[in-house]
């Protein structure tokens, strides 16, 4: 497996836009919210011929679905939290012109100055992220396992608010539609990019708070139901899953109940890190419903820096299940093509991040 790191341009399409107007300055009362959203085949009015079958002209996808789409969308962020986030991920967008659409069409009065994003070329979606807040650097990660480069990207991308830095990654790792077993080797080929990230990082500066997050197709429970038996791309800090692992971690991201996250069960290795998941303790059900069982496949994944005490530190984390997110049943409300009816067949998250450091008190405490 190999990485290229791009900025700006490569044989990867990347496309980051701002704008020279005012910015919002500041996090409102001092917080942050963030949200990570997959919405579901957000395809623009055009035909490029790397459209799924239901978006193609010829089978009835027209500007006009494509401009209610985006309103629908719209309106859906704004209802996410009492204010929009300040910052959203948007996973399975066809290109940069959609964030631009969003941002200055529907989107225009939240305030949201900046996009970013990345698709490898001729793929179908893409991965983006919309901002009130610039990006200080950005950077687009292709991924390469078994001699193929995958059709998912990772976006790192490096903000500075209220003075305090933080580094987000924003994913979408290989789905399991081509078989389970078959398809975890690209899921962690995803994840070992990442971890190599996170340990330059914190080579660089261990206080810098990192946020993994987007569409992993990957529960955080995965080892457990797969019958402790095999490695997955997320491991829990658990003294079997490091047996298995044979106690060094190469290719899996340590997911972690714990404020901060620890990896006391893989001490062995001076390189092992953690990250923090709220699905342990803190969300309900899940964000994506297969068959009627719930699955936690969309992640916010946090570094130990956000239980510091200093810069930006860790609050809360919401799973977004009301209308009209949901159907009177509880489940997401798949998007339908044909009718026009629907959002998504994935929930969002959103996560709310705290200023700390002069009184030393964040929103979480330490279990």
């Amino acid at each position: 497996m190999q990485a290229k790191y791009i900025l700006w341009f490569s044989l990867f399409s990347l496309f980051l836009s701002g704008c020279e107007t005012a910015e919002i300055s500041q996090a409102s009362s001092s917080r942050l919210t963030i949200a990570t959203w997959n919405v579901q085949t957000l395809f623009d009015g055009d035909e490029s011929g790397y459209e799924y079958p239901d978006y193609s002209l010829t089978a009835g996808w027209t500007s006009e679905k494509y401009q209610a789409r985006l309103n629908g969308i719209a309106d859906a962020i704004g209802r996410m939290v009492e204010k929009a986030p300040d910052i959203v991920a948007l996973i399975e967008v066809e290109n940069a012109k959609v964030l631009e659409d969003l941002i200055k069409g529907p989107l225009a009065k939240q305030g949201y100055r900046h996009s970013f994003f990345g698709g490898n070329r001729n793929a179908a979606l893409g991965i983006g992220l919309i901002s009130r807040f610039p990006f200080e650097q950005t950077l687009v990660h292709s991924i390469t396992s078994q001699g193929e480069t995958s059709p998912r990207p990772v976006l790192e991308a490096r903000l500075i608010i209220e003075d305090k830095p933080l580094i987000l990654f924003a994913c979408h790792w290989k789905s399991k539609v081509d078989g389970e077993e078959k398809t975890e080797v690209q899921r962690k080929d995803s994840a070992r990019v990442i971890l190599r990230r996170l340990r330059e990082i914190q080579q660089e500066d261990s206080e810098i708070p990192v946020i993994v997050m987007g569409d992993l197709n990957e529960n955080h429970d995965e080892f457990f139901r797969l019958g402790e038996s095999s490695v997955s791309a997320l491991m829990p800090d658990d003294p079997k899953a490091s047996e298995v692992a044979g106690h060094i971690q190469t290719d899996f991201l340590i997911v972690s109940p714990q404020k901060p996250p620890q990896t006391t069960s893989f001490n062995n290795t001076d390189e092992a890190l953690a990250l923090y998941s709220p699905w342990w303790n803190e969300l309900p059900d899940g964000s994506y419903n297969y068959k009627d069982t719930w699955e936690t496949i969309d992640h916010f994944l946090l570094s130990a820096a956000f239980f510091n005490g200093s810069g930006w530190g860790f609050d809360s984390c919401t799973l977004i299940n009301i209308e009209p997110f949901v159907r009177s049943n509880g489940k997401p409300y798949t998007y339908n093509a044909d009718t026009g009816n629907g959002l998504s067949d994935h929930l969002p998250l959103v996560i709310t991040l705290t200023q700390v450091g002069e009184t030393g008190v964040s929103g979480s405490s330490a279990l």
